[in-house]
This record gives structure tokens, C-alpha cells and sequence, in this order.
């Protein structure tokens, strides 16, 4: 990573000076002058702890943490949450300075620039890039999946405050201290004042109104500049949107039983309610620029028409062609808000008119206005908003974003069996081993009679499976076929596992015996455990052999697949993980090569590294060859959403990172296949012992779930109201039960960060470190791997988690424990450093070692006040405010590290 320049160090500095400062005079007013010395007290003596655990001013912490009442808890752990965001505003600003400052100095590869110049000196020229770039798809896919802590509210003041200095920086010398100050005051007393945590659990609708609130204040406004950036640079202005946005919201009902047919009806009234919305305003601003009379300006034909068949009756009007035409097609678009969005557009029109059949309809009365325009007056009118929202509609379409169905493998075989005995054909559909379900499924399919009668009973489970794929039906219909392209099936272990899902699918009319190509919805196996990705390549080999599915594959050119990263590495560890991805990856582009097909995965990636974190770009990169061939789909959740995509430059640059990142993994001179037959026996070896050590101490040690219960707040977690499904699959305690997000989560807090790391240094023991040092300059799959582990261990903190062991009850089974993360976090720091070749982790990445330490701080203080507060209320004490306490400070643990589920 670029280094950032000791002025830009300062400036980030002097700013969290600045917004700690005002922070600390809110505190006084807010919450007394005594609130504020506990406040400093605890941070100060929190920093001595940090130094020497068993020095005296360490002893002062312990004491000022054991006589603090309930409320001076509850304040503490508030304004060091506070102090966390604030500190993430000044961090986020100043790597927007140094993107802005390297884009002066030089491009970037995770820039369109930079990565046409990388291209170049590769003898790839634009051509190239164009054909590829024709036939792509980059996706980033929204999913609710729990581990934003931080309410709207609270990052709503969040982007006010930084609104506020981005314009005193554009002020300059006018944007004196004394104008700043109070209004960002204002903005503080009022964070100081908002609930940091929900009182009320979340519900599907408000996660659907979160992620459609990104699409429409980032998404929709950012994906069409982007593209037609990519367009100028290409010189290619009718290349074809490659940008598809997804969500998962309101069709991912795996494990949530929230999720029926009226939720994702609703998901799509909010998301074309949201695109139609920002296309009436679009097309009112218009109508109020688009002032040209016609005996000034001369028209097309078509214009001409277009205006005559709206019927405006102004007068006033009666000679601006175009905002006449604008005043029919408002007119039409607010029918189609009515129509697709189930209510009155929030501004009527002046005429009545049919609603539009659909985008494309649209599309072609705005360039019948643009191509008017750019006829008649030229080059001014061919980049502008009417350009931008022709480019938006290409994009957006009227259902704004692509909405993946999801559901568990165990779901879809009871549904078909309960089928299949209710109509006669199978009695027991679930005794059948795999080529005999096959069998089956493969009869159901080519025979066009439907299974389902209205006259039989089923079970609830059926109806409501029924139901929701009845909604998708409904959902193509109206929107066409972008609303719908994917039924992911998680656990998928067998090729039955998508057939049964062809067969669903049939139940509702999409796919049709007679024409299989036609299925708009392709079935994508999920393979998230170590043992599904080992089996992947025979169960998508088998899969391919079914006419069907070849069929629907054969249509797109592409069978998708996911790769799930979160539960292979609780599975088997983080090495084990990367490298398992990486052969399933290979193997399974081998299978799709093989039956004349592209592969396109769906990475399952999270916010942490133990969840498929770290940088996007550097991830693509990556990927073996040739995984990616232009299309990618990757997941962004929780509190990554926001940190990547809460403001519009920076969501512009990751859109970027994570198209530059395809286009050079896919035409780059990549070497993954050589570093592979070089490395790849002991990349496979190291795998197979990080996946022993990390799995002794998991599963196989007496007494780890319940140290793991104790010495991490993964009880708390439960309470904290951040999603719309249970943190387990089942009512068990097993770890295998545990969902990965909560797994991760509850590490994170208590600082071990062990599902980042652990087993790596017991890998590497005793093998040769010049190989392996070797291998991290040139590979870039194996140097990801290392750097993203050295960037967690960074954030990870043994004298802390000793703290949090201290919550185990069993002092002899803690100890114990213990003593074994600790050894093995030594082993894993001892084995990096090695590897990198510096004296410190992050010692080659010297500015995110700085913004690292610059926020912790204010983190390792809110640990301290978590513990305490944990301690009490396990002892009994039911004071809802320690209750609240925790919860806080779980918040700005959270806020503070930062990618923290």
C-alpha cells in the first residue's frame, strides 16, 4: 500500500484532534464534567494498560472499572463508541486525499486508467478490453446478512458530519475554525443524543428499505457515471452495462423463516418505487430545462411525433416540443409507478397515459429526445443528465437491482418429495439414493404435467415454497429478466440438489419441458463446507450430464456457481479455506471448459478476513486463472456496505477496483497455473496442517465451546437487533451449528480475531521460510492470503483477550485455553514475520499500521468497560443499563475495528 505523506499524517491527526475535541465538549455538556475525567481516566490509564499489563497505572484501570456505576458505564462505553465513528469519518476523508493525490501522481492499476496502462505494457490494447468488457458482468450483491451494528440514524449523521468537512475543504482559506466548529457541534450533540443501538428487532422490510436507501442514493447515481467513464476511455460509447447490481434482500429466505412469497413481492414494490422515483424526478428536471421553442430550434420527425401524442393541453407548451414530449413520457412513467409500485407516484401528471410495457420502451422515447437533441445542436447534449439517465435506465431497468433467490438444499428435498407422494409418482422421494432421484427428477422434468393440485393437502412448508416461486414468476413478468437470474441452493452436496429446483421451478411455469433453454432462473450450487468443495468437481460434472440443466447453461453460455467462504473457514481455518476456494475454483472451471461453457462464480465473501475480507481488488487478482473471464459476482454485507459504498467517490472507486480487478485477472499475463505445479504440493501440505491444528483446538478439545461461550460475548451478541434471522441454525450450542457471522463476530469483540489466523503457525513450523517467503513476493494468491492474515493479526490483541479468558468460571480450563490461542498466535506473528521479511506486522504497510493505531485507543477502552459490564451481568445483575452498557460497547468495538462480522 502507498505510503501516506508525513502532511497527510498530520492532517489526519489534526482532524481526529479536532472532532475528539469538539466530542470531548459535548460530553461535558451533555453528560457532566465528572462523565468527562471517567471518560479521560479509563483512557489513559486503558493506554498504560496497553503498555505493561503489570504496571500500577494498569491496576488504576482495574479500579476504576470495578467501582464505576451503571451509568458511568453506560456513558463511558457511549462516548468511546462516538470517539470510534468519529475517528472513522477522519480515516475515511484522508484515504479519499490519498486516492485523489496518487491519481494526480499516476494511475493506479485498481483504476480504469491505470489498469488499461497496466494492459498496454502487456501488449493488450482496447480491443481487447472492449470484447471483454461486451460480454461481463461485475456484480456486487447486497445481502442483509448481519453484522452492521450501526443504525440509519447513526450513519445518517455519520455522512452529515463528513459532508460538512468535505465542504470547508472546498472553501479553503473562507472555512475558518469558527464556522466549522459550531455546526459540527451541532452534528455531535445530536450523535451524542441518538440511540447507538435498536430497542426493536429488525424485520425483513426494514432490511429490504436499508439496501434499496444504498441503491438509490449511491448506486443509481454512481453506476451510470461509471460506465460512462469506461465508455469515453474505450472510446466505445454503445458498450454494454457490465455493472449489475444484486441484492439478496427479500429472496434469501435460507434459515429465515421471515422470508414468503409477500416478501419479495414487497422487495420489488420498494425497489421499483425507489428507480421510478428517481426517473420521474429526472424527467420533471428535465422537463423544466428542456425549454428549446420550436421556432428556434429545430426537431426530429419522431420528436415531433412524440410531443403530438402526449396531449399536453398548456398553452404555455404549445411550442416547446420537447417539454411536451417530456410531459407524455412523465405521464407514462407515472402510470408504470402505479402500476409495478402498487401506489400514487408521489407527484401526479398533467395527462393520463398507459403505462410503459416496460424499460426498454422507456429507453427509446428518451433517446428519441437525445438524439434530437445531439443532432440538431451537437456534441453539448451528448453527455448530459438526459445522456446519464438513459445510461441509468440501460443499467436499472424498472426493477432497480437483480434479486437472487436462496434456500437450503434439506428445504427443496422435503417440498419435492411431499410432492411426489402426494401425486402418486414417489413414496418416499428422500430413500432414494442420488442416481435413482435423478431418475425421477429427470421424468418430472421432461413431462409436462405439473405435480401440484389445488385439490390435495401439503404440507406448510410446500405452500409456502410454491408461494414464493409464484411471487418470482409474478416478479419476471413485470419487470422482465433481469429482476430474476439466480436460485442459489445452499448445502448442495449433489447433483438432485439443482435438479429439484428445475422442478420447483416447473411447478410455476418457468421452466417448460419443451423449451428448458427458456428457464429464466438458473439453479447455482452453494459449496460452503471444506467437504462440499472437495466434492464440487464430480457434483457439477454430474450435473452438466443432465440435459436440463446443460440446457439452461448451454442458453447463458455460463453456469454460475458460489463458493461460500464464511463456513469453510469455521470448518477447517483460514489457509485450509483460501486454499480449498482456490482448487474447487480450478476444478471447477476445468468442468465448464469442458462442456463448452464459462464458468462464473459467486463469491461468498464477508467484511472480515475470516469471512472472505480484505481488498477487493487484490482478492480478484487473486483468483486462478482463468476463474473469471470477465464475470464476477461478489457479496457485500453488513457494515462493509456502508464503509464501501456510504458515499459516492468511494463507492465509485471500489465499483472500479472490482471491474479493474476482472479485467486484468481475465487479460493480464497471470502465472497462478505455474506458481501452482511449483507450489501447490506444499501450499497443499500447509493446508492440511493448519486444518489439523485448527480443528483439535475446535472441535476436538475438551471444553473449548464452553471457554468460547464464556470468554467471548457471543450471549450479548444475541441481543444486539441487527438482522432478521436467528444467529443459529438450530437450538444446539455446537459450534457447527453456529452461524459463521456470529462466529466471526464474537472473536472480533474479544480481540482474539482467531478465524483469521489460527493454524498458520503451526502450518509453517519447521518448514523452509525461503520458499515460503519466496512464494509470497511472486504468487499473488499465496501473498493475499499472508497479508490479509497479517492485517488481522494487527488488530488482534493477546493481553486483551487474557482479559476476556478471565469471564471463564473454570480458571484451570481457561488457563489451559488459553495458553494454546496465545502459543499459536506467537507461532502464526513469529512464521509472518518471517515470511514478509519485517521486524513488525504491517511493516511494509506503514499506513495502515498508523490508522490502526491511531483508532485503538479509543477501541481497547470499550473492551474494558465490555468485560466488566459482561461480568456483572453474568453474576446476576439484571439493571437493564448494563444490559444497554454491553450493547454499546459491542457497537464501538464494532465501529472502531471496523470489518468486525
Amino acid at each position: 500500500m502507498p505510503m501516506m505523506t508525513p502532511a497527510a499524517d498530520d492532517a489526519l491527526r489534526e482532524e481526529v484532534r479536532l472532532l475528539g475535541g469538539i466530542l470531548g465538549d459535548v460530553i461535558r455538556q451533555e453528560g457532566g464534567e465528572a462523565l468527562f475525567e471517567h471518560v479521560e481516566a479509563v483512557r489513559q490509564a486503558s493506554v498504560a494498560y496497553h503498555r505493561d499489563p503489570a504496571s500500577h497505572p494498569a491496576k488504576r484501570l482495574e479500579k476504576l472499572l470495578t467501582t464505576m456505576s451503571v451509568d458511568q458505564a453506560a456513558g463511558l462505553a457511549h462516548g468511546f463508541a462516538l470517539f470510534s465513528l468519529l475517528a472513522n469519518i477522519a480515516e475515511d476523508r484522508a484515504t479519499r486525499r490519498r486516492a485523489q493525490g496518487q491519481a494526480v501522481a499516476g494511475a493506479r492499476p485498481d483504476t480504469p486508467e491505470g489498469a488499461l496502462q497496466r494492459l498496454a505494457e502487456q501488449n493488450v490494447d482496447k480491443a481487447a478490453v472492449r470484447a471483454l468488457l461486451e460480454e461481463a458482468l461485475v456484480s456486487p450483491v447486497l445481502t442483509a446478512h448481519p453484522s452492521e451494528v450501526r443504525r440509519k440514524s447513526v450513519i445518517d449523521r455519520i455522512a452529515a458530519i463528513s459532508d460538512m468537512l468535505d465542504a470547508c475543504d472546498k472553501a479553503g482559506e473562507a472555512c475558518s475554525p469558527a464556522l466549522i466548529n459550531e455546526p459540527l457541534r451541532r452534528q455531535i450533540v445530536i450523535l451524542w443524543a441518538t440511540r447507538l443501538v435498536r430497542t426493536q428487532g429488525l424485520v425483513v422490510q426494514d432490511e429490504i428499505d436499508t439496501v434499496v436507501s444504498f441503491l438509490d442514493r449511491i448506486f443509481l447515481r454512481v453506476a451510470p457515471k461509471q460506465l460512462s467513464a469506461w465508455r469515453r476511455l474505450l472510446e466505445a460509447p454503445k458498450l454494454q452495462p457490465f455493472m449489475r447490481v444484486g441484492t439478496w434482500v427479500g429472496g434469501d429466505r435460507d434459515g429465515n423463516p421471515n422470508v414468503d412469497g409477500t416478501v419479495l413481492a414487497a422487495a420489488f414494490r420498494t425497489q421499483s418505487r425507489a428507480v421510478l422515483g428517481y426517473y420521474l424526478d429526472e424527467v420533471h428536471t428535465l422537463g423544466a430545462e428542456l425549454s428549446l421553442a420550436a421556432e428556434l430550434a429545430e426537431v426530429s420527425p419522431e420528436l415531433a411525433a412524440l410531443a403530438d401524442a402526449a396531449h399536453d393541453p398548456s398553452p404555455q407548451r404549445a411550442d416547446e416540443p420537447y417539454r411536451r414530449a417530456l410531459t407524455g413520457v412523465y405521464a407514462r412513467l407515472a402510470a408504470t409507478y402505479e402500476a409495478r409500485g402498487g401506489t400514487p407516484p408521489p407527484r401526479r401528471a398533467v395527462v393520463a397515459a398507459d403505462p410503459y410495457s416496460g424499460p426498454d420502451a422507456f429507453e427509446a422515447d428518451l433517446r428519441i429526445l437525445h438524439d434530437s437533441l445531439v443532432n440538431h445542436h451537437g456534441g453539448v447534449f451528448a453527455d448530459d443528465r438526459l445522456n446519464d439517465l438513459i445510461t441509468a435506465v440501460e443499467i436499472f431497468g424498472f426493477h432497480m437491482a437483480t434479486l437472487d433467490l436462496r434456500q437450503n438444499s434439506d428445504v427443496h428435498e422435503r417440498v419435492v418429495a411431499d410432492l411426489l407422494k402426494t401425486a402418486g409418482v414417489c413414496a418416499d422421494y428422500s430413500g432414494l439414493d442420488e442416481e435413482g432421484r435423478l431418475a425421477v427428477l429427470a421424468a418430472e422434468l421432461a413431462s409436462p404435467r405439473q405435480l401440484f393440485s389445488p385439490y390435495a393437502d401439503y404440507e406448510a412448508e410446500t405452500l409456502k415454497e410454491r408461494g414464493i416461486l409464484q411471487a418470482a414468476a409474478a416478479a419476471l413478468a413485470a419487470f422482465g429478466p433481469q429482476a430474476i437470474r439466480t436460485h442459489i441452493v445452499s448445502k448442495t452436496d449433489a447433483a438432485s440438489d439443482l435438479l429439484e429446483v428445475y422442478l420447483l421451478l416447473k411447478e410455476v411455469g418457468l421452466y417448460r419441458p419443451e423449451d428448458p433453454a427458456a428457464c429464466p432462473i438458473q439453479a447455482a450450487p452453494l459449496f460452503e463446507t471444506i467437504e462440499d468443495l472437495r466434492a464440487s468437481r464430480p457434483t457439477l460434472e454430474r450435473l452438466l450430464k443432465e440435459p436440463s440443466a446443460l440446457a439452461v447453461a448451454k442458453a447463458r453460455g455460463v453456469q454460475e456457481v458460489m463458493i461460500g467462504y464464511s463456513d469453510s473457514n469455521k470448518d477447517g481455518s483460514y489457509l485450509t479455506s483460501g486454499w480449498e476456494l482456490h482448487e474447487a475454483s480450478r476444478a471447477l472451471v476445468e468442468v465448464t471448459q469442458a462442456a463448452g461453457l464459462k464458468l462464473q462464480l459467486f463469491h461468498g465473501r464477508g467484511g472480515t478476513v475470516g469471512r472472505g475480507g480484505g481488498s477487493s481488488f487484490a482478492g480478484v487478482l487473486a483468483q486462478p486463472e482463468g476463474t473469471v473471464q470477465g464475470r464476477i459476482r461478489t457479496t457485500e454485507q453488513g457494515e462493509v456496505i456502508a464503509n464501501k459504498y456510504g458515499e459516492p467517490e468511494i463507492a465509485l472507486r471500489n465499483l472500479d477496483a472490482l471491474t479493474c480487478g476482472a479485467v486484468l485477472a481475465s487479460l493480464g499475463q497471470g502465472r497462478d497455473q505455474v506458481f501452482t505445479a511449483e507450489h501447490g504440493a506444499t501450499l497443499s501440505d500447509l493446508s492440511a496442517r493448519s486444518m489439523a491444528a485448527y480443528r483439535k483446538l475446535v472441535y476436538e478439545t475438551n471444553g473449548f465451546v464452553d471457554y468460547y461461550r464464556a470468554a467471548t460475548p457471543i450471549a450479548e451478541i444475541a441481543d444486539l437487533k441487527i438482522g432478521s434471522r436467528p444467529s443459529s441454525r438450530t437450538a444446539s450450542t455446537r459450534i457447527e451449528d453456529l452461524r459463521a457471522i456470529p462466529w466471526v463476530f464474537s472473536w472480533s469483540q474479544s480481540r482474539v480475531m482467531l478465524p483469521g489466523w489460527f493454524g498458520f503457525g503451526s502450518a509453517v513450523e519447521g518448514q523452509d521460510m525461503g520458499e515460503l517467503k519466496s512464494m509470497a513476493e511472486a504468487w499473488p494468491f499465496f501473498r493475499t492470503l499472508v497479508q490479509n492474515m497479517e492485517m488481522v493479526m494487527a488488530k488482534s490483541d493477546m493481553t486483551i483477550a487474557r482479559r476476556y479468558a478471565t469471564l471463564v468460571t473454570d480458571a484451570a480450563l481457561a488457563a489451559r485455553i488459553y495458553s494454546e490461542i496465545r502459543d499459536e498466535w506467537q507461532r502464526t506473528h513469529d512464521a509472518i514475520l518471517a515470511i514478509t521479511g519485517h521486524d513488525k506486522l504491517l511493516g511494509g504497510q506503514p499506513e495502515l499500521d498508523r490508522l490502526i493505531r491511531l483508532r485503538m485507543p479509543y477501541v481497547e477502552p470499550l473492551n474494558h468497560v465490555q468485560i466488566e459490564l459482561i461480568r456483572r451481568r453474568r453474576a446476576g445483575d439484571e439493571d437493564p443499563r448494563v444490559r444497554e452498557g454491553i450493547l454499546l460497547a459491542i457497537n464501538g468495538v464494532a465501529a472502531g475495528l471496523r470489518n468486525s462480522g
